[in-house]
Order: structure tokens, then sequence, then C-alpha cells
């Protein structure tokens, strides 16, 4: 019957002109032909689709029949007669219809699945779409364009594997599609090439269009793609879709060296076309990308020039490290850690000079490691910030550590971080004894310096538990100080400013301990006394600390904490006795050699 119905149509079209076809006859015909492949009428519709008769018929309304074909080869999946007569039907209608309609046909059908059906219809269509656009006999760049950026948008939904297992298993076939669409590309990269002396509108734009794709591909999936050792490379779809990418863009007439050392600067040696105005974010996080897969993973490094410095790289790879720390996916922020640490590895320890800090990414590097150190819920990446944190001031010399000193100091507002600080503050006041005295941390660098160390931010009244790592790492470094320097030989400066630091530091933490201690020992005697009823209750219970409420636990947990509490002001105040008894006893050991001079 659906065969009978389409050959009726197809009698009655065969004697008007291309013309005179009517919109009702379009849907008839699609209607019939989708009833044919329905009831399996396979080989009379393949009949009619190669009679020489219905050519015309065909060129103009056979791409209504791609849609019903494409479906029927999704859902039959196992290769058998059906499946390639399916087959056969998908290339005569791709040899005989019109190649627009069949573009925005195929495009259509690339556009409408979700899941893991996209990667199955991309690779389903793409040797089909490649070859109507090559049959396009004009605007084919805009076609190019227009189906680059669909496959782009479907393949940007697909999730990006993260470990071997899950690249090696492909499950919503990504890493096919990757394979699949450097193939689909390569003959328009080509055509460009052979055209490339051609100075014709139609040539620059194919070649915006593939400038734009690679830039495209280059965010996803490569920002967030993970790759396997370097060991496995040759069997990393990722890895090679990534290197085929860069290949393109050197043979399209932008090398990735060119695009690198040129982005970000006022005069550029290369267009970036619209796409710097229109998209500069994304155009970010493909340079960044594109400097990871150089500069980490090594692909096409060959052919940057063995000229440039280690500390040449770092500055320009710093404004792409910065890219990556500022998000928050652990495959990006993994990237940024690693970028950062490539570039500093090549770098001489104290050999950075503190002129690169006056370069706005040398600065908020380290603060956004600070962000990764504090905020970050993965342990890996936090140990990892911080290990960059160390690395980082470790290559800087004197003056740019004491500059990123004081910067961390006044910018992190994290006691965990600030007690790291001093630390290391104490480390390079430690070299300074033992080798040449360095002028950033003795004398009055060094004094400017412990004015942001030896105080409270808010006095007495400070939160001595929340500052407490800070306090601690003060304290000792307070007691280094005393300990190693004398007060005759005052090298560090410490002695001469010795009331000050009594006055902002010492006094207050002093009337801050007695009253916490005092606070939290009303309240444990307080939950004690209430902890009998509160069992009875067998009721969760919170309590106010300090302006701040202890989440709901039961009493004996709560209790613990106020002991832990009253723990740590104990280790504070014994510190700070260490440092008073030192204290009186070189200055009063000063004070008996003057006596006896």
């Amino acid at each position: 019957m659906a065969v009978e119905e389409l050959l009726s149509i197809i009698k009655k079209c065969q004697i008007l002109d291309e013309d005179d076809f009517k919109e009702e006859d379009f849907g008839l015909f699609q209607l019939a032909g989708q009833k044919c492949i329905e009831e399996g009428h396979i080989n009379q519709l393949l009949e009619i689709i190669k009679n020489e008769n219905n050519k015309v018929i065909i060129k103009t309304m056979g791409w209504n029949l791609i849609g019903p074909v494409v479906r029927c080869l999704l859902r039959n999946d196992k290769e058998n007669d059906e499946r390639k007569s399916y087959f056969l039907m998908l290339d005569l209608l791709v040899k005989l219809c019109n190649p627009k309609e069949l573009l925005l046909g195929l495009l259509e059908l690339i556009e409408e699945p979700s899941g893991k059906q996209i990667s199955q219809i991309i690779l389903l269509l793409l040797q089909p779409l490649q070859t109507v656009i090559q049959k396009l006999p004009n605007n084919k760049a805009y076609s190019v364009g227009l189906a680059l950026s669909t496959l782009w948008n479907q393949l940007s939904l697909l999730p990006v594997p993260y470990s071997k297992e899950q690249i090696q298993t492909d499950d919503y076939g990504l890493c096919q599609c990757c394979k699949a669409l450097i193939e689909f590309t390569k003959p328009f990269v080509e055509e460009f090439i052979v055209n490339k002396e051609n100075k014709e509108d139609e040539n620059k734009k194919l070649k915006d269009e593939l400038l734009k794709f690679c830039f495209k591909s280059l965010k996803c999936p490569l920002l967030a793609a993970q790759f396997l050792e370097q060991s496995e490379a040759g069997n990393d779809p990722l890895r090679c879709f990534a290197s085929e990418i860069i290949g393109f863009l050197s043979a399209i007439g932008h090398p990735f060296p060119k695009i690198i050392f040129n982005h970000g600067r006022k005069k550029r040696i290369w267009n970036y076309l619209e796409f710097e105005e229109e998209e500069d974010k994304q155009l970010a996080d493909s340079m960044a990308s594109l400097a990871y897969l150089v500069f980490v993973q090594g692909i096409r490094i060959d052919q940057l020039p063995m000229v440039l410095s280690p500390s040449y790289i770092l500055q320009f790879n710093m404004g792409h490290t910065e890219v990556f720390l500022q998000r928050t996916e652990e495959s990006i922020l993994s990237k940024g850690l690693e970028l950062l640490e490539s570039g500093l590895l090549r770098i001489e320890d104290n050999s950075l000079l503190y002129q690169y800090l006056e370069i706005k990414s040398f600065l908020t590097v380290p603060q956004s490691l600070v962000k990764v150190m504090t905020l970050c819920p993965i342990e890996t990446l936090r140990k990892k910030g911080l290990a960059m944190l160390q690395l980082y001031i470790n290559k800087l010399d004197s003056q740019g550590k004491y500059t990123l000193f004081r910067c961390l100091l006044n910018t992190s507002n994290h006691s965990g971080v600030e007690a790291f600080i001093i630390q290391n503050i104490k480390n390079q006041i430690d070299i300074s004894f033992k080798k040449t005295p360095n002028k950033w941390f003795t004398g009055p660098q060094l004094i400017s310096l412990l004015d942001l160390v030896l105080f409270l931010s808010e006095g007495a009244e400070t939160d001595l538990l929340q500052n407490s790592d800070r306090i601690m790492a003060s304290l000792n470094l307070l007691r280094y100080l005393i300990i190693k320097d004398n007060e005759n030989d005052n090298q560090t400066g410490l002695w001469t400013e010795l009331g000050k630091i009594e006055n902002n530091f010492l006094k207050p933490l002093h009337t801050g301990l007695n009253m916490s201690k005092a606070h939290y020992e009303a309240e444990i005697k307080n939950r004690q006394e209430n902890n009998q009823a509160v069992q009875k209750s067998k009721d969760l219970c919170s309590v106010t600390v300090g302006r701040e409420e202890i989440p709901n636990m039961p009493p004996e947990m709560q209790l613990k904490v106020l002991h832990s509490a009253l723990f740590t002001f104990d280790l504070i105040e014994s510190v700070l006795a260490r440092v008073e008894e030192l204290i009186e006893i070189k200055t009063k050991s000063t004070s008996e050699c003057k006596m006896l001079e």
C-alpha cells in the first residue's frame, strides 16, 4: 500500500516541472516514503530512488527520507542485509539530492539527540556531511563553519573522560568523535592550503572558520581533558586530537609559537578576527589550554625556538596559569598547578628578579594558590597548591620574597596561610644570620615586615582560637629572634622596637588569653552543671562561644571542643611565658654587662 502511494505521488510529479512542485507534494512524498521504510519495503524504495526517470523528484524531495533512514540505522545496530540496505539508501540520497537541502537536513538530525545518542549520530553522519559540503558549488566556507559549529556544540554536551579507564571505555563516544572529527576537517584544511595564495574572500572565510574551530576545540574538550602517561601517548585519543588541532593551526598559517608569544600584546603580529572582541573569555581558556598542551604535555614543543629563557617562558605562562586557577573543576585546577610547576622547575632558586612582581599575574597567581590551599575540597590539590607556593617563594630573589610576604600577609585573611608565610620569614632571617646579612631580612626592612606579623588585628578582642596558627608562628618567630640576636648586636633591629612589640602584641595577647580562658572555663562549668539534664532529655544541643554557635552535637562532644580550645590557649600561654622569660634574661644580661663596663 505504501509503495503504491509513493508511486502515485511520483507519477503525478513526473509531469510537472521542478518549480511547480507544491508544498503538499513534499509532505505526501515524505509521508509515503517514511511508510515504505517503516513497513520494510526497502528494496522497492531503492529501485524507485535509482530509477533515472525519478532523478529530478529525488533531487528535490529525497532529502526528506534522510531522517527516517537515519532513525532506522540507529535502531538497528546489528550488521545484517537490512542495515546494509539502509546504508546504501543513505549513500544514494547523499549522491542524488540537492546538497543545500541535505546539509540543513543532516545538521538538524545532528542537533536532535542527547546523551549517548549524540556520538552515535555524529559518527554515522560525519562522512555523508563531508561529502555534501564538498559538493556545494559556493558558500563552502559558511557551510564548513556551520557544520563545525553544530558538531562542536553537540560534542561540548558530552562528559569528558577523566581516568584511564574512562578514556579506554569511552562510554559516551567522545574520543571516537574527536578522531572522526579530525578526518572530517582534514579535507577542508587541505583545500585551504592548496588555495593559500588565493586572496579571495571565500578562502579567507574558510581560514577563519577553521581557526575558530581549532580554538573552540582547545577549550572543549581539551581544556578539561586528562591525558595518559607519556609511555602510552600513542594510544591516547585525546592527545592525538590535541596534536592534530595544533597541527591544523600551523597548516592554516598560525603556528602556535606565534600565537602564544603574541597573546595579550597590544600590538599583535596576527589577527584574532572578531574572535577576541566577541569571545574573549573563550580565547583566554583556549590559549591556556594550548600552553598546557605544549609546555606540560610536550605536544609539538620541538617547534619552539631553543633560545627562549626559562624566565621568559614562565612570564608568558603565568597569565595562562591564572586562567586555570580561577576555575573550580579538579581536572582544570590540576592543569594550572602542573603548568606553574613546569615553568618554575626551569628556574634556579633565588634567581627570579623582584621586578617580575610588577607584572599583575606574578602577584595574582600566588593569591590564587592561597585560595586553592584554603578553599579547594580536594586534599591532593590543596597540598599541591601549598607545594607550588613554596616552590614559587624559593625561586624569587630576596626582594621578591620580601615583597610577596608583605602582599600575602595583607591579603590572605587565613591564619594557617599567615603562619606559613611567617615560617618562611623566619627561614629567610636564619639564612641571613648564617650567611651574608641580607638587608631585606635585617634592620629597618625587617622591622617593617615584623609590624605586619607581631600584632593582633583587633587587640585583646581578637579571636585567639581562630588566629591560633598565626599567633603561635608569630611567637615562635619572636622567640627565635630573641635567642639569635643579642641586644648589643641588634642586627634585626628587634631590640630597638621591643617596647612597640610589647604594647602592640604581647600585652594585648596576655589580656586576650585571660578573657578567652575565663570565658571558656565558665562555659565548661555551665555545660557540666547542665549535663545531667541534657543526658536525661537525650537531645542534641548547641552552645554559643565568642559570638559563634557550635553546631548541634552531643553534650560530651561539646565539652571536648571546649577543652580543646582551652588546651590551645594553654599552649599559646606557655610560649608567651617563654618569650617574656627570654626577654627578661637577655635584657638583664645586657644591663649587667653595661654595669661591668
